[in-house]
């Protein structure tokens, strides 16, 4: 039976991608088709960091950059191994962070001539004890001197990896709720020593990754951690000095951080994971790895220790000897699969934005979130932008088929949401075979047939409504076997009512984040239009509005320039920047300049379907917006209060020139269109819907 499921997979693949390609060719021609069939089956190798290591030469003094108002404090707990120390402040010289920053290099009383040496590195502070402590007394006495608002204690035997430190101090600012940061530790030899670490319910504990590959996916996505190694760590001053440094039951060394990790978790802070922050960690060079002796032999004697003062804490964690996995690691939470046809890319479509707003939503819910392009394919950035948020990203060499990865991974999900018909019908009979517990959430993300019978008949296409045909019969057959169908308006809702009376479907419309409502009316001028060319709908509004619109608008108002802004530009697009008063900018990733310049958004949409995320970001910015009935369907937004509507060219001319004349009605638009985003499509009003269908 099962090689019956997968052999179904394979074969349904082959015909959607034949269907597809057929589709495409139709409506976007030869080389645009190819371009889109590269993005779906291209699986490029992610890039291996080469790893930096300063010239190992002869001691000559030099100089560290640090800063006279430190941000942050490092403090460098010394004793002997010169060796290690000297590439480290290299290291830390050679590739200074962005952040001001001190060193403190506590010398715990070295038996060879570290001291000395020390002395002579300008811009570091040396703090020298008469009789060596250890690991514990030498951190407490650095941390003691420090006047950064945040600690990082830094092993000597470690190399900072360029633009570790940086990366470790900015998941405080991106997640306030942080309390402690942890690096991801490698091997000289560049295999993984560390990517956060499991603690066991007898105390033992384990580094999660070692000795595997830092590149797979399960170690590169920001995550809590039950501790961190003392290596390489970042905690706020304040937070170290309320829980009272590092716990000197534990001394002279071990257990420390897993202790100091526990205490975080019970102030109510968390303790995270940041692999963007990469240290090389000699292991074991100092200490030594031998457990019956020496300074290690104080792990087995602190592990007691630990285990008697944190039983009740110890209670929940996983069984001594289970496997960490990442199903385990988060266990306490719902685990949710989402599956798009490619990585999001908020800033070139909006369903990319949407898509990544909902992803937000439900971590804020507690939701661990996976997602999974449907191309497996790694997409630099914007994968690396979902990892940062804690989205446990899986890509090819890492993942294997999609077969094999639901066999393993299938069995933790809570729900899966699978976007677009021709992914999810590739995709249900896996999920139902490997995921049978989870919720099967069908996100339509628009009714693509809706909106290629609109283009057949705008067309006068047959072939295009016989095609449109077929992807209806696709769509609702894929409605009528998900728990779930998600839909991005009550009028596809109404739609699909009358189509399928029983199954289930629900409204989850774009999603926004605030925004600040921009300059006034008398510091813009011109007018805006926003869109992924890859979209034919997108392609039409811009010639019709050029060749049919523009004119009308010129005759009365010359001066007016139209700003044409998306990504993936035809050549028939390009060619427009000839025509008068049309600028052609292609894609810009960050379009507030824009938001905040133009004085009219325009939405000149002929056919489509779904609702239209031009509209929503132009509104929520204060951007007000004249539009096809077409294009504010479905929005909630009425003709001369939220927006102003016309679907020929003459009258879509005169409301452009009203708008642009009346100071009045702009207010009143900008005002009412920044209301009727917070009500319908903001993260609130998303919120209640998205813990129905992903958490309950």
């Amino acid at each position: 039976m099962p090689i019956l499921i997968e052999a179904r997979f394979w074969w349904q693949r082959a015909q959607g991608l034949w269907r597809r390609g057929v589709t495409s060719l139709r409506t976007r021609g030869l080389a645009a088709s190819a371009q889109r069939l590269a993005l779906h089956l291209h699986h490029p190798t992610p890039s291996v960091r080469a790893l930096y290591a300063p010239q190992s030469t002869p001691f000559a003094p030099f100089h560290m950059a640090s800063a006279a108002q430190p941000q942050v404090s490092l403090v460098i707990p010394v004793y002997g191994a010169w060796a290690h120390t000297l590439a480290c402040l290299r290291a830390l010289a050679e590739h200074p962070p962005l952040i001001p920053f001190e060193v403190i290099v506590v010398d715990d009383a070295s038996p060879d001539g570290s001291l000395q040496l020390l002395r002579q590195i300008e811009g570091i502070r040396v703090h020298a004890r008469s009789e060596n402590g250890g690991f514990i007394a030498a951190c407490n006495d650095g941390a003691g001197l420090a006047q950064g608002e945040h600690l990082v204690f830094l092993n000597n035997d470690t190399v900072p990896q360029p633009g570790w430190l940086d990366a470790l101090l900015a998941t405080f600012a991106q997640h306030p709720e942080a309390g402690l940061v942890g690096a991801q530790l490698v091997y000289p030899n560049g295999r993984l020593q560390e990517a956060g670490a499991v603690v066991f319910a007898d105390g033992s504990a384990w580094n999660y990754g070692r000795l595997d590959d830092p590149a797979r996916c399960q170690y590169n996505y920001l995550r809590d951690a039950d501790y961190l190694s003392g290596a390489a760590i970042a905690i706020p001053h304040a937070l170290f000095e309320q829980l009272g440094g590092f716990d000197t039951r534990y001394a002279p060394a071990y257990y420390e951080d897993t202790d100091l990790a526990f205490a975080v978790r019970a102030a109510g802070k968390r303790v995270l994971y940041q692999p963007a922050a990469v240290v090389v960690h000699d292991e074991g060079s100092s200490a030594g790895t031998d457990l019956s002796c020496g300074p290690k032999a104080a792990q087995v004697r602190n592990r007691a220790v630990f285990a008697g003062k944190w039983q009740a804490a110890l209670a929940t964690q996983p069984a001594a000897g289970s496997i960490p996995t990442p199903g385990l690691l988060h266990r306490q939470q719902r685990q949710v699969l989402i599956i798009d046809a490619l990585t999001p890319q908020p800033d070139r479509d909006s369903g990319s934005l949407r898509l990544r707003n909902i992803i937000q939503v439900l971590i804020e819910e507690g939701a661990h979130v996976l997602f999974v392009p449907a191309n497996r394919s790694a997409n630099g950035d914007y994968t690396r932008a979902l990892q940062a948020m804690g989205v446990e990203v899986w890509y090819a060499p890492s993942m294997p088929r999609w077969p094999a990865w639901l066999r393993e991974h299938g069995p933790r999900l809570h729900a899966v949401m699978t976007c677009r018909h021709y992914v999810a019908s590739e995709l249900f009979p896996l999920l139902r075979k490997f995921a049978p517990q989870a919720r099967l959430i069908f996100d339509t993300v628009d009714l693509h047939y809706l909106r290629e019978q609109r283009a057949a008949q705008l067309r006068g296409d047959a072939a295009g409504l016989r095609a449109a045909e077929l992807t209806r019969k696709a769509e609702l057959g894929l409605i009528a076997r998900a728990d779930v169908s998600v839909v991005v308006s009550h009028i596809e809702r109404a739609l699909l009512v009358q189509e399928l009376p029983n199954a289930q479907v629900q409204v989850l419309s774009n999603v926004h984040a605030p925004a600040p409502a921009g300059p006034g009316r008398a510091e813009r001028a011109d007018l805006l239009f926003v869109g992924g060319f890859r979209h034919p709908p997108n392609v039409d509004a811009v010639h019709w509005f050029v060749a049919d619109v523009l004119p009308l608008i010129h005759a009365r108002r010359p001066d007016i320039a139209l700003h044409c802004i998306g990504a993936d530009v035809p050549d028939s697009i390009a060619a427009l920047s000839g025509t008068a008063g049309v600028r052609i900018h292609g894609h810009v990733p960050d379009l507030q300049r824009w938001l905040d310049a133009c004085l009219v958004s325009v939405a000149p949409l002929r056919f489509g379907a779904g609702v239209k995320g031009k509209i929503n970001q132009a509104m929520a910015h204060g951007l007000p917006v004249v539009a096809t009935h077409c294009a504010v369907e479905g929005m909630h937004l009425q003709d001369g209060s939220d927006v102003l509507v016309a679907s020929d060219a003459n009258a879509f001319a005169q409301a452009v020139i009203r708008l642009h004349d009346d100071t009045a009605l702009w207010e009143q638009l900008a005002a009412n269109g920044r209301a009727n985003v917070a009500q319908h499509f903001s993260l609130e009003s998303a919120r209640p819907t998205l813990r129905h269908l992903f958490l309950d």
